[in-house]
């Protein structure tokens, strides 16, 4: 059976629109993150954040609609991977802020992505793992609030 995904045909997300923008930057997305410093211009595509974060174009097309396309994300087989790898890659950065490897507001663009993934992941995911390591396990406010989850309180705290 063809991957309905990679054809488009019964895609609702269009998530083709992600594979199409990966193709040629994927790899040199992947190497920057290794070395620990973002040079290029792929964040929209390589760590998609909520709709409504973001207003250019490219962040409105980008925007992942739902927690179920963030979640059909996740287990597409070449975007899934693809999302893990370069959030692993970032984990691997030693000694640099999420600021110093992505720059701004690229950051928090990181911090917005990993929030939105956290909850379609189980818990300990690669996502709690990055905003753990680079956030101290706060996540996004905003994007909290778009997908309908509470705030949560920053750890020591309580609400």
């Amino acid at each position: 059976m063809a991957d309905a995904n990679a054809s488009g045909a019964g895609d609702p997300h269009d998530l083709n629109r992600f594979l199409q923008a990966q193709e040629g930057d994927y790899e040199q997305a992947l190497a920057e993150i290794k070395r620990g410093h973002k040079r290029s211009h792929w964040m929209w595509y390589i760590f998609p954040q909520y709709d409504g974060l973001g207003f250019s174009s490219t962040s409105k097309h980008y925007a992942i609609k739902s927690l179920a396309e963030a979640d059909e994300y996740l287990k597409h087989p070449v975007l899934g991977p693809r999302l893990l790898a370069c959030c692993e890659a970032a984990l691997g950065v030693e000694g640099s802020s999420a600021l110093q490897i992505f720059g701004s507001p690229d950051d928090m663009k990181l911090k917005s992505c990993a929030t939105l993934f956290a909850h379609v992941s189980p818990p300990g995911s690669v996502f709690d793992r990055l905003l753990e390591k680079y956030f101290q396990g706060e996540r996004d406010d905003r994007t909290l609030s778009l997908i309908g989850k509470p705030s949560e309180p920053r750890p020591g705290e309580f609400k």
